[in-house]
This record gives structure tokens, C-alpha cells and sequence, in this order.
């Protein structure tokens, strides 16, 4: 399969994101680019574990039900849900009614608040995690490498939930811990320029 196809404008993307105007709006402006923020990291976290045995798409249409079920990902209000949260929340048609992945993200900002209290912050301690330029394959032939395998192994062994090494890939790739635009993607240049220009939390 060709690693970039045409987009409506005649620019050349990643061949996964021309399937729909919400995928191309969401590669040209937010995958791959370096997030440094503890909401938007945990939120990816949380979403990509609903993501599990579906689509991307799926979740990206539900992405603004999400946020209004999960306090718009605020860890610390997540924290304090208690049952009768996961009963409200598995009546939501917005959402993937999943009681297993809505109780993991229940337990996952508990454990942020450990985590944070641990380590400074949620971004500095996934950011410790950034895989080395010469430890990354050509982009988009991988879904699991040792940085990811390394994150969920540790992020299960403070108590976190679906985190598999895959889920954890999908997000580094989502967050920018490394450019995984193909080769040959028009924005494979501003994902750079973006990590480049970024200062990682310490």
C-alpha cells in the first residue's frame, strides 16, 4: 500500500487520513504534534483505550461526548466518580458503553494523582519516555517498539489499565513523541518544525 495518497487540496498525507474530512482536519492539525499538557495527554490515554478493538474513527465522531461524560478529562473530577457515574455512563449512547474501559479510566486519574505527586507532572514522566531518532523504524511500518513496551510495562506497574503496548504506541505516535508521518506527507515537515520547536516539561 502506497504510505501517502492525494488529499482533496492535490497535497500528498498519510494514505489513512483521506478517508474523511474529520481524519484529515485531525492529522493536519493534531497527530504526531508534541503535546505537553497533562489533560490533553491523559485524555488521549483514555480515548485510546476505548479505541481498543475499534476504529479511531468511531472515537474521534464521539470525541465531544466524551469530554462531556469524562469532565472533560480532568483527572482529579474523574477521580471522584463513583458507581453510580458508571451506571450514568453506561446508559450514554455518545459514548462506547464499556463498563470494563469506563471503570479503567476511573482507576487511571486516580493514578494520575500518585503519578503526578511522584513525578511532577503526567507530561514530564510520558515524555521520559521518548524513543531515541535511532531507535525508530521507517515511519508507519510499526505498532509496537521498545518505548512503548517500556511505557505500558510501567504505567502497569503503578496500577493503570488498559495500557497494552500498543495502545501506548498509538499514543506516543498521537502526541508526537516521534514523527510518524510517511515519508513523502505534506505535514511530515510541520510535525518537525513543531518538535523541534518544543520544550519538554521537566
Amino acid at each position: 500500500m502506497n504510505q501517502t495518497l492525494a488529499g482533496p487540496d492535490g497535497r500528498l498525507r498519510c494514505h489513512w487520513c483521506v478517508a474523511t474530512p474529520d481524519y484529515l482536519e485531525y492529522h493536519d492539525h493534531e497527530w504526531g504534534f508534541p503535546v505537553g499538557e497533562d489533560r490533553r495527554l491523559f485524555e488521549k490515554l483514555c480515548l485510546e483505550g476505548f479505541q481498543s478493538g475499534l476504529s479511531w474513527r468511531t472515537i474521534l465522531a464521539k470525541r465531544e461526548n466524551f469530554r462531556a461524560a469524562f469532565a472533560n478529562f480532568d483527572a482529579g473530577s474523574i477521580a471522584k466518580f463513583s458507581e453510580m457515574d458508571v451506571e450514568r455512563l453506561l446508559q450514554n449512547a455518545g459514548i462506547v458503553r464499556h463498563r470494563g474501559k469506563i471503570e479503567a479510566v476511573m482507576n487511571n486519574a486516580k493514578r494520575v494523582g500518585e503519578l503526578i505527586e511522584k513525578e511532577g507532572s503526567l507530561a514530564a514522566y510520558v515524555w521520559r519516555f521518548e524513543p531515541r531518532p535511532e531507535d525508530l523504524g521507517k515511519p508507519q511500518t510499526a505498532s509496537i517498539s521498545a518505548a512503548s513496551v517500556a511505557l505500558s510495562h510501567d504505567l502497569k506497574q503503578r496500577g493503570w489499565k488498559f495500557v497494552g503496548p500498543t495502545t501506548v504506541y498509538a499514543f506516543m505516535q498521537a502526541m508526537g513523541l516521534f514523527n510518524d508521518h510517511a515519508e513523502g506527507c505534506a505535514i511530515r515537515a510541520d510535525a518537525d518544525k513543531a518538535r523541534n520547536a518544543f520544550i519538554k516539561p521537566a
